[in-house]
């Protein structure tokens, strides 16, 4: 028998779903370490956006910080989509140091009901 997946209200919930679940449950201390885990696998230094203000400011992780607080301004390219962190928390969205982290993306495209390209 198939394993059922893990619902919210009733929805299946995707794999980025099921983690912020298990990241709500974690300490800080945890949420900390796997950003910490997960910096180490982030390929943002490679993509045509990220620059010498983001590297000398250690941005990094945007999917899951944020976007660039100071440093990037304007699109490049994006490697989002090839990044092992993309894959590995179910992510849908890309360009996350210009337009946020994954949870930012999904709760604006929820509510604008439109998706950016």
């Amino acid at each position: 028998m198939a394993a059922v997946p893990p619902t919210s209200c009733g929805v299946p919930m995707d794999a980025f779903e099921d983690l912020m679940k298990k990241m709500k449950g974690m300490t800080a201390d945890q949420q900390a370490q796997w950003i910490a885990e997960n910096k180490k696998a982030c390929i943002c230094p490679t993509c045509p956006t990220y620059n010498g203000c983001a590297k000398k400011n250690e941005e990094l992780l945007f999917c899951a910080t944020g976007k660039s607080f100071m440093c990037i301004s304007a699109e490049k390219g994006c490697m989002c989509p090839t990044c092992p962190v993309t894959k590995a928390a179910g992510l849908k969205y890309k360009n996350f140091c210009t337009r946020g982290a994954e949870k930012a993306q999904r709760y604006e495209h929820t509510i604008w009901g439109t998706k950016i390209p």
